[in-house]
């Protein structure tokens, strides 16, 4: 099976990770109505969340961890996405690990938040890193992309990066009362389900 979270991949893509996010680099001449302010609405909606022992799995930059209150820790296989995240978010604590195979235990938070991560993992992973995510914590707060802007729900992507380098990569797009049935949690809320964006909240 291909792998789809191979960590050369974000070792290579971190200078240029929140192009993506800004509309900078190879986004700059993308035409994306409403991004800008949905955007907004999701960091509001992170910002908003009670505060408390928080772990952010695949956190990348830090460019969403930086919203979050409380004791945040942040963990990712990229050394150098953490590298950006320990400077850009000083009184978070960055450990590199697995997302697969958290490296902590049991009810070692209050909640597990990721952005842009499970819809990276196909189906069987997802399994891995929702049992993985329960076992650590209470309260799951996923951030994903909607569906709602993407002909399909899957595919295997080519990307190319500045360095020129080239990548397959792995994607979904969720619909959000679907991505909450698969969570399977007690309880469940839709934060903000927009054209870009999702964000969901699952109680175990």
């Amino acid at each position: 099976m291909r792998e789809p979270t191979a960590p050369a991949y974000y070792d290579h893509r971190a200078p240029e990770y929140d192009d993506w996010y800004l509309g900078e680099g190879l986004y700059a001449g993308r035409e994306r109505p409403g991004f800008d302010q949905e955007l907004a609405d999701v960091t509001s909606a992170l910002a908003a969340l009670v505060p408390g022992r928080t772990l952010d799995v695949a956190c990348g930059t830090g460019f969403l961890t930086r919203h979050l209150r409380g004791r945040v820790t942040g963990l990712d296989a990229s050394a150098r996405m953490l590298e950006i995240a320990a400077d850009r978010i000083p009184a978070a604590r960055f450990v590199q690990g697995n997302a697969l195979a958290l490296p902590f235990g049991d009810d070692s938070f209050d909640r597990v938040l990721s952005g842009h991560f499970y819809g990276h993992l196909a189906l069987e992973q997802r399994s891995t890193f929702l049992a993985e995510a329960r076992r650590l914590a209470p309260e799951l707060v996923l951030v994903d992309a909607s569906n709602a802007h993407s002909p399909v729900d899957e595919e295997w992507s080519e990307r190319e990066l500045l360095d020129g380098s080239r990548w397959e990569v792995y994607k979904r797009w969720f619909e959000p009362q679907a991505l909450l049935d698969e969570l399977a949690g007690s309880a469940g809320e839709v934060l903000h389900a927009g054209h870009w964006f999702l964000v969901v909240r699952s109680l175990r």
